[in-house]
Order: C-alpha cells, then structure tokens, then sequence
C-alpha cells in the first residue's frame, strides 16, 4: 500500500466522522461520549484481555500445526502489536502483515515468500472471519422482526455486498499470499491447521469466542453511554455494522462503521444518534484495548520481542 492510499482511507474516515458529527450535532455526541460509565469500560478492557490472549493462543496454535516455532508469549506480545497498528494505521491489516513478516524474518529457515510463518497468519484470521460472517448473515434473518419490507431490502443488499467484498478480499489475500507455494502442500498445510478434528475443534471453539468477545464488547459500549435497547433488538445489528469495518477504505473502520449504524438503527426504527454514539464508543474501547501494544512498542524494541524465543 502506497502512501496515497494512506491518506486516502485518512480522509474517508475523517470525512464520514466530521459528516455524521455535523449531522447529528457534534456536541451532543461529546457531551454523551464524556458521560462514558467507568465500570464498563473497565468490563470492556478486561474482555480485550482474554480476547488477545484467545487470539494469541490460536495463532501459537496454528503455526505449530505448520511446522513454525511460536511460543505463546512471543504470539500474546506480537499479537498486542499487531491489533495496536491495526487501530492507528489505515487498511486494518498492517499489524497483521507486519506480525507475519517479522514471524517469518525470526524463522531463519522459513523466510520463502508465503511460507508458513505467513501462512500461519492467514489462516489463523479465517477461522474467525468466517465465524464472524456467519453470525453477520444470520443476524440478517432476525431484522425482518423490527424492519419494515423496504428497509430489509435495502440492508440485505448491503449485507451481501459487503460479503461479497470481504471473501473476495479474504481470496485475493490467498492467492497473493500463496503465490509459488506447491498445491499439494498448502492443502496438507490448510487440512493440519483446520480440517483435522482436534484442529477444527480448537478453531471453531477459539472463533466462536473471540466473535463472542467482538459483540460483548460492542453491547458494552452501548451500556457505557446509558443505551438501554433491549439485547435482543440490539444484538442483531451488531454483526453487519463490525462486518463494515472489513471493507478496507477506512482507519481501522472508522467512520463507515459508524454510518452503517446511523443506517441500520434508523431502518430499524431506532434512534440513529444512538447507532452512532455506541459505534463510537467501541472504537474508543477498542482502541483502549490495544494500547498495551502501543506500550510493548515503546517499551521494548523490535528485537526484544523475540528475545524470550
């Protein structure tokens, strides 16, 4: 990605914040955000906790499946890095990209482009994605109870573009990912990491909580900022608006995620403002969340993230 794109995807979230802001009256919505309930937020970074810590353990997991060396406090530091530069740095996946490239450069005999250090990466990210798009889909067969025909229209055409985007990202990625790779072996590498039982079992098991933690934490954010929309009204809009953040024209979502509520709350006959304020406040949690890897960055150096290797 080129220096362009950064500014690019800069401009479109601080675009579509400062049209929301302005549209929903900016005051307001500080005014709500600076009531944030302390307890909550402290719920919301204790859920990041076990959520990096779930990540971390999946990651470890999935490349020693491949063959790759990876202790968990290597996986549990890098990981930290990882959704810290995720959250600052437009696209949403330079953390990712850079955790496998340093795993990869730590593994002195794996460094081939796309080898399994990188691979490891990626496949540890689809077993969440996956999870996360399914719970997107069927989210979208509960809105009918609160939507109205035309607005249902409208949101599953979103919903399946914003599907359609996302595989076609998730494949692209693969493809540029495992250039040069031999067939047979990057389906035996697929089968150990996720097709055998004990491997499916951990995959699946590890997604559903860590898709688990992504709606707990947004519920929270709702909670924070005194929204008390039923969790069952509220819970099947949860899914679209965090699949948006997929699309990569943001920083780290910001912005599209915010008017995909302002959207999806409106046609649902809710308070758009409140779509708004509460994906404003997890990206807030979010962003609190992974300040520990702005720490580790800060405090220890690249290199030293592999001294306990």
């Amino acid at each position: 990605m080129n220096r362009f794109d950064y500014v690019l995807r800069a401009v479109v979230s601080v675009g579509l914040l400062a049209g929301l802001a302005w549209w929903l009256e900016l005051g307001v919505l500080v005014s709500r955000l600076a009531a944030l309930r302390l307890p909550w937020v402290l719920l919301a970074f204790g859920i990041s906790v076990v959520q990096v810590a779930v990540l971390a353990w999946r990651w470890s997991f999935t490349a020693q499946r491949l063959g790759v060396s990876l202790p968990f406090l290597v996986a549990w530091k890098e990981y930290y890095l990882s959704i810290f530069l995720n959250q600052v740095l437009p696209g949403g996946v330079v953390g990712d990209v850079t955790r496998a490239w340093r795993q990869a450069r730590s593994q002195h005999h794996l460094r081939e482009p796309g080898g399994p250090a990188v691979r490891a990466v990626i496949f540890e990210r689809l077993s969440a994605q996956a999870v996360m798009t399914t719970v997107a889909v069927v989210s979208l067969l509960f809105l009918p109870i609160a939507v109205d025909q035309r607005s249902w229209s409208i949101i599953v055409g979103a919903g399946f573009l914003a599907t359609t985007i996302v595989v076609a990202a998730v494949v692209w990625t693969r493809r540029q990912s495992l250039a040069g790779s031999l067939p047979g072996r990057v389906m035996s590498e697929v089968g150990a990491a996720h097709l055998s039982l004990p491997a499916f079992t951990v995959q699946a098991v590890t997604a559903v909580i860590v898709v688990s933690t992504y709606l707990a934490t947004y519920l929270v954010a709702a909670k924070a900022i005194g929204v008390d929309t039923r969790v069952l009204v509220l819970l099947p809009l949860v899914g679209p608006v965090l699949m948006s953040m997929l699309i990569p024209v943001t920083v780290a979502g910001w912005g599209l995620r915010e008017g995909v509520a302002a959207v999806l709350w409106g046609a649902a006959g809710l308070t758009a403002g409140d779509g708004v304020v509460v994906s404003v406040a997890y990206g807030l949690l979010v962003l609190l969340g992974s300040l520990p890897g702005a720490v580790l960055l800060l405090a220890t150096g690249e290199r030293s993230l592999f001294r306990s290797r």
